[in-house]
């Protein structure tokens, strides 16, 4: 009987400890998702802190990137995105006039501009676009890309102009700009200082900043999108999570300047 009795309770104690794990394992594991869609300058910044905010909120994120232009497209045809991380506040107010947002946009970060080449050996500066042995300059498509608008914005004013212009090339968003710059297609090109300075890129050729009076603010609005989200308290996290000293920090790193 004792020899029994000794049995079942180290049957009781494997069980307990067994469900004891189970559960550990549950709660170390993201519950819900959020989807983010993000402009492509954001993408890698977007991607830290997405997995920072997973990490201390057991909260997964599902990353969408595209231009901002294509992304607001995309959400007026019915897109099933939580939050919008746009590149301007243009998009993000257009949604908000058409009460597609469940408040106001909220500028998060000011980019950057810079032109990059993934030659080391290339010569950059905005005069040297003239020179013979640059044939392609790459950009992305100022209609739906706030940077490609503010590059278009900068080239307009130089002296040379007409003779650039026939250099430029166009990507459906800063993602397809930096494929024509990695792949030597373009031998220079802008984009954001966040490209070039996240871990994938930052060894990759070199840059220049372009000084900053030369456009306008590149500020970066974000917006949750108003449906019928019964996980709307986690999208509000990560909402709020975006504000934090802790996602400050990830877009200080990447370039961006946030207000104080």
């Amino acid at each position: 009987m004792n020899h029994y009795t000794s049995l079942l309770g180290i049957f009781k104690i494997l069980c307990i400890s067994s469900l004891t794990l189970l559960l550990s394992c549950q709660s170390n594991s993201p519950t819900n998702t959020i989807t983010i869609a993000t402009s492509s300058n954001m993408q890698f910044a977007t991607q830290r802190i997405a997995d920072q905010f997973t990490k201390k909120h057991m909260i997964s994120c599902e990353i969408i990137t595209s231009s901002s232009g294509k992304l607001m497209a995309q959400i007026k045809e019915g897109a099933p995105y939580d939050i919008f991380l746009s590149a301007d506040t243009k998009y993000p107010n257009e949604l908000h006039k058409l009460k597609l947002t469940s408040d106001s946009p909220r500028v998060y970060a000011a980019g950057k501009l810079v032109l990059w080449s993934s030659d080391k050996q290339q010569t950059i500066s905005l005069d040297a676009l003239v020179n013979p042995n640059i044939n392609h300059i790459a950009l992305a498509n100022p209609k739906t890309a706030p940077y490609g608008k503010a590059a278009i914005s900068v080239l307009r004013q130089l002296p040379n102009f007409d003779a650039i212009d026939k250099k430029l090339v166009f990507g459906e968003s800063i993602s397809q700009t930096n494929q024509f710059i990695m792949s030597h297609s373009a031998e220079v090109g802008f984009t954001a200082m966040s490209v070039v300075k996240s871990k994938q890129l930052n060894n990759q050729g070199k840059w220049i900043e372009i000084p900053e009076n030369l456009y306008q603010p590149i500020e970066q609005a974000v917006v949750i999108i108003k449906r019928n989200q019964p996980h709307f308290t986690d999208i509000e996290l990560f909402y709020h999570y975006l504000f934090s000293e802790e996602s400050r920090k990830v877009l200080k790193d990447f370039g961006y300047s946030v207000s104080e």
